[in-house]
């Protein structure tokens, strides 16, 4: 019960394949209070089905493309929690599907790119705002998501990745301009998972097969092994952490040239055994 007696507001939960799902089912494991969101009716009875599972108090809307509505979100918490928080989780990330299909340069069209950073990358900035004076009160902390395809390209993933490193950059400026009032604001690189949201990515069973192939542990991660990231990202034991992004992709970004594609491409001219020099 690490975090009895603290409190989180918890955005993204679309599914119980989520990764705010693994995250919340952890939080409320470690006797956690929970507050969630949900950004439409669509998602509503989703998010109430995990309240239900995680004895959340409240259940609010908060569509994080509109200022108003993020600003009437964090009114209602603070009605509720007057005293304040101990932290939110960010898991929301979004683009158009037909930016996330074929050549970067060829599908990203302006629109695209402004509501891929907007909902995925801005959105941190402004439930940062929203929650800040809440998180002063008990010096809480900021937690995101995001992917390796904000340094590396990755298929596909398109105006993602650059969405991704404007967030990752959000961490960094944030955690500078909140940490004089002790808020902690980090991020979790998580490895492929098969999410609502990644169903959205041309070929993503392809680059979960070949992830497991690359990833040192040889398998990918789970949605509870990322909630047990998140749970210490978001506990006292990480006091001392703030501005960082953490991996939890089984060693993947680690790897430059996995042995196991060597082995797959062997060839009888691999073997004459004849030195090499690099």
């Amino acid at each position: 019960m690490l975090l009895q007696g603290k409190r989180f507001v918890v955005t993204g939960v679309a599914s119980k394949l989520s990764i705010a799902w693994g995250i919340a089912e952890a939080l409320h494991r470690e006797g956690a209070a929970l507050i969630l969101t949900y950004p439409n009716d669509k998602i509503k009875k989703r998010v109430e089905m995990a309240a239900q599972a995680f004895g959340a108090e409240r259940v609010l809307a908060c569509d994080v493309s509109s200022d108003a509505q993020i600003a009437e979100c964090f009114a209602q918490v603070a009605a509720h929690w007057s005293d304040g928080i101990d932290g939110v989780v960010h898991a929301i990330g979004f683009a158009p599907a037909e930016q996330l299909d074929g050549d970067f340069a060829d599908v990203t069209t302006r629109d695209g790119f402004a509501i891929a950073h907007d909902i995925s990358s801005y959105s941190l900035i402004a439930l940062a705002k929203a929650s800040r004076e809440l998180l002063a009160k008990r010096q809480g902390s900021l937690l995101t998501l995001t992917y390796l395809g904000s340094t590396q390209v990755l298929p596909n993933y398109n105006v993602m990745g650059l969405a991704k490193a404007s967030l990752e950059a959000s961490v960094r400026y944030l955690a500078s301009a909140m940490g004089a009032q002790g808020i902690r604001v980090n991020a979790i690189s998580a490895g492929p998972i098969r999410t609502l949201a990644a169903s959205g990515i041309k070929s993503f069973r392809k680059m979960l097969d070949a992830n497991a192939k690359i990833a040192p542990l040889q398998r990918n991660v789970s949605i509870e092994e990322v909630g047990n990231a998140a749970v210490f990202l978001l506990s006292p034991w990480a006091s001392g952490i703030t501005g960082e992004i953490l991996f939890v992709d089984g060693g993947f970004h680690t790897v430059a040239l996995s042995e196991s594609l060597l082995l797959a491409d062997d060839s009888p001219a691999d073997s004459t055994g004849s030195s090499a020099s690099f």
